[in-house]
């Protein structure tokens, strides 16, 4: 993950901490039975400088996992941040099932060892099937433990989570004992804006008489993991940051979420407010969104800090100067409607004002939209309610930007005449099926820097 926030500040105070933990005056200590595999294993240490409500800054620190603990009673006004899930809490969930996964194990493990086994392979796959579902209820429970403050004052759960952020599935073990879930959790469990995050590994090796002895190496930082932190970091702080520095953001917006406030109060929650609640103290502008992307369509958009980069990057989108890639998933086979492989579409389109927020074709009054396109491949598309057909990946260049000009040159028959599948506008949209069109790449002009800039984000589908 690129790091959300900027790490110079909190470097300084980490910094601080590595010193004082080689020193003795900070201590990390060992608060549970080390297993063999991870004894000599170091540790990340994370800090969050954040602000309170009167003003001050306060500075969270932690480690990593629940094994170990800073003791930092002497190390200046730093809060120690616990974890998600103690170790007892993490121990009494599991052991509901402990001893019978284990007995399964020894009866597995002696029948391994007897030649010949005293068990059929019926047996065997059965106690290895028991074992397993046995093992996936602890893991159930386990994670039943672990529920994160939000920045929008809401509580969710590790499974609430995934289920929007990771398509469903489990998320790997560890997930919520890293340092930054734990410093964010805390900081919007006690209403602290978070300003500043840095984190590092701190190296544990074996000491000559056996005890563990901490080694000190140059302060690397680190970001959030992708693994981990990339599934509750965008729950938690409301976007997915993909590229951020004192000037611009860059996100991945969801598809579902509008780019910049509708009209009446439930459609106030969109990737500007979200930007301006997560950045209070540095958005000098009320709509930093240097473009937008329809609330369907996911995938890269720019923001702006300040107003100096918002009106330059304005201008190189006037300018045409811009390139933005999108991917979709049309519902039909291209090629059998003898649509080449690589072309470029002119169309004209106009709002239909009975039918707003449709667009109509009008060659006389409508809007030039152009369009390159590359068919990618022809592939299996599998609906959510489990049914399968043919749909046709296709790679989009808009030289324009007109409103739904990508789900126009689809679905209108001026272009493919093929809709985008979970087009709710031009196309049909089943349950629990999103628009299969993503903005996956912009190559742009950094506004302060200069450097010609490109930030991908593959799609999901």
């Amino acid at each position: 993950m690129f790091p959300p926030f900027p790490q110079k500040k909190a470097a300084a105070i980490l910094n601080d901490l590595v010193h004082s933990l080689d020193s003795g005056c900070v201590r990390l200590v060992q608060v549970s039975r080390p297993s063999e595999e991870r004894k000599n294993q170091g540790v990340m240490l994370g800090v969050l400088v954040c602000r309170d409500s009167d003003g001050n800054e306060v500075s969270l620190v932690t480690n990593s996992g629940n094994a170990k603990k800073l003791l930092c009673d002497d190390f200046c006004n730093m809060v120690v941040v616990p974890p998600i899930a103690s170790n007892e809490e993490i121990e009494r969930a599991l052991s509901d099932n402990d001893r019978e996964i284990h007995e399964i194990t020894e009866k597995l493990e002696s029948a391994q060892n007897q030649q010949p086994s005293i068990l059929t392979d019926s047996d065997l796959q059965h106690l290895r099937k028991q074992r397993d579902l046995l093992c996936a209820r602890s893991l159930e429970k386990v994670y039943d433990l672990y529920n994160f403050h939000c920045i929008d004052s809401k509580i969710r759960s590790l499974k609430e989570i995934c289920s929007e952020y990771n398509g469903g599935k489990l998320p790997p073990t560890g997930t919520g004992d890293c340092c930054a879930p734990k410093l964010f959790d805390y900081a919007f469990a006690n209403n602290l804006v978070p300003l500043s995050l840095a984190e590092t590994a701190y190296p544990v090796v074996s000491g000559g008489t056996g005890s563990a002895a901490c080694v000190k190496t140059d302060l690397l930082l680190t970001s959030p993991c992708d693994e981990r932190c990339g599934i509750l970091l965008p729950a938690m702080l409301g976007l997915r940051i993909l590229y951020r520095d004192d000037s611009i953001c860059v996100v991945n917006k969801q598809s579902g979420l509008l780019s910049v406030p509708g009209r009446g109060e439930d459609k106030q929650d969109c990737i500007e407010s979200r930007f301006r609640r997560l950045f209070p103290e540095s958005v000098e502008i009320k709509q930093p969104a240097v473009h937008r992307l329809d609330m369907e369509t996911s995938g890269v958009m720019i923001l702006a800090f300040t107003k100096s980069a918002h009106r330059e990057l304005n201008r190189q989108f006037e300018a045409k100067e811009v390139q933005k890639e999108y991917v979709a998933l049309l519902d039909g086979v291209l090629p059998k409607l003898g649509i080449s492989q690589h072309g470029e579409m002119e169309l004209f389109f106009r709002l239909d004002i009975d039918n707003r927020p449709h667009q109509i074709w009008d060659r006389k009054n409508g809007k030039s939209a152009i369009t390159e396109w590359k068919i990618l491949c022809v592939e299996r598309y599998h609906a959510p309610d489990g049914t399968t057909r043919n749909a046709t990946r296709v790679l989009f260049l808009p030289h324009t930007g007109r409103t739904h000009q990508l789900r126009l040159a689809s679905a209108d028959s001026h272009g493919f005449g093929v809709p985008i599948i979970g087009d709710t506008l031009y196309g049909h949209c089943d349950k629990d099926e999103r628009l299969m069109l993503h903005a996956r790449k912009v190559i742009f002009t950094h506004p302060v820097t200069g450097e010609r800039m490109t930030i991908e984000c593959a799609p999901e589908f």
